[in-house]
């Protein structure tokens, strides 16, 4: 079955302000194994349903590849003969390496980053201007790219060791513009280096020096079969969730995943899950998702797709610049298209004046006092009691 070759990205409508967000190269996909839940909180658990990246449990990790444990990149410098490096390849290195930390920190230890670069400028064997990425590169001009950086550089490292590439381009290579991440087609004989099969790639572009190691976690995460949170269409792009999760805005105030996300992850074990899916009430205590432990998320199941999730959101760790703290709550479709609002964050502070470097989405979590009703689906959300890394929350579902 064919697929759109790439999810589109908004074009920048200034240099000051250029949201060159992120897009990855699609590709036929297997059938996704259902992830095994072994508690209630199982009855939770929404099931994929676009047969690509979404907010689904059930990923494929056949088609991609699992967030836990090390995953061991290598770094590949690449210039051209149109555009050739000048200068060492250590400031290249130095703006994507703070990712490694920034993963590790997010995950609670159980994803890490080992990033290793090779110290030299690759020369690709084709000009900057001809792999397409001015004009939306296609699966296969986007392969082709992979696959020459990976023979220019075989003489030079062995491929077995590493689960997937970063391939940086020279500064001079304004040609290669923004940073799609490779996934690819086990249908096909792809791209075999050393023996094993590269499947997982993130071909940065000049975007990296606007959004910096950040867009490396974003890239990455598409790897482990999250989508796109901003919009695809339209002017506000970051109309669904504002700055609250890295695969929305990069550059964030409050960038950290979704504590939904973590859980799709493993990141988050069940018992971290309160969950309601049926009729009645429950009281919760929800510790902050920035910090271990706890409980992190409370899912009101709504649907076969679709749920209300509550999560203590908090100005701490990579969350420090959060625009407003307290109970934040969105909906997840997980038979929602990436690019097309697969969560949505419910704004519960509307009339709020967002402070300079803040938009009306980014003030909207709940404090105490505050509720959220939604009278389609009966789902009732209050803020009853708060203190500093914690919130006591009922929910309720006619």
């Amino acid at each position: 079955m064919s697929r759109s070759p790439f999810s589109r990205r908004p074009v920048a409508a200034g240099a000051a302000a250029a949201l060159v967000l992120s897009l990855f190269a699609l590709v036929p996909t297997a059938t996704a194994a259902p992830q095994r839940h072994t508690s209630a909180a199982g009855d939770c658990a929404l099931p994929g349903r676009t047969g690509w990246t979404d907010e689904g449990h059930n990923t494929d990790y056949t088609q991609f590849q699992r967030p836990i444990g090390a995953k061991h990149v290598l770094m590949l410098f690449v210039d051209f003969p149109d555009a050739q490096a000048s200068g060492s390849t250590t400031p290249y290195y130095r703006q994507l390496a703070p990712a490694a930390n920034w993963m590790k920190r997010d995950s609670y230890g159980r994803a890490r980053l080992d990033i290793t670069p090779l110290r030299r400028w690759i020369r690709m064997p084709q000009a900057s201007t001809s792999y397409g990425f001015q004009r939306g590169i296609s699966f296969q001009q986007h392969e082709l790219y992979v696959r020459q950086a990976v023979e220019a550089a075989e003489p030079y490292i062995d491929f077995s060791g590493y689960d997937m590439l970063y391939i940086v381009p020279a500064k001079s290579a304004s040609a290669i513009s923004f940073s799609p991440t490779y996934l690819y087609d086990p249908t096909t004989n792809g791209i075999v280096a050393n023996g094993k099969r590269v499947k997982w790639a993130v071909t940065f572009g000049q975007d990296m020096w606007h959004w910096g190691f950040k867009v490396a976690d974003h890239e990455t995460s598409h790897t482990f079969g999250l989508p796109d949170l901003y919009a695809f269409t339209g002017t506000d792009y970051h109309r669904f969730v504002g700055g609250w999760d890295l695969m929305g805005n990069i550059a964030g105030a409050a960038p950290q995943h979704f504590g939904w996300e973590r859980w799709k992850f493993g990141w988050m074990d069940d018992n971290q899950v309160a969950c309601l899916n049926s009729s009645g009430s429950r009281t919760i205590r929800l510790t902050a998702v920035e910090s271990p432990g706890g409980t992190k998320i409370a899912v009101i199941r709504t649907g076969e797709t679709t749920a209300y999730v509550a999560e203590s959101r908090r100005a701490v760790g990579a969350d420090d610049k959060a625009c407003s703290t307290g109970v934040l709550v969105y909906k997840v479709d997980s038979s929602t298209q990436t690019g097309d609002g697969p969560i949505q964050v419910v704004d519960g502070n509307s009339h709020a004046t967002p402070p300079k470097g803040c938009t009306p989405l980014d003030m909207a979590a709940l404090h105490r006092g505050q509720s959220f009703d939604d009278p389609a689906t009966g789902v009732r959300i209050s803020v009853e009691r708060s203190n500093a890394l914690q919130d006591e929350i009922s929910i309720t579902k006619r």
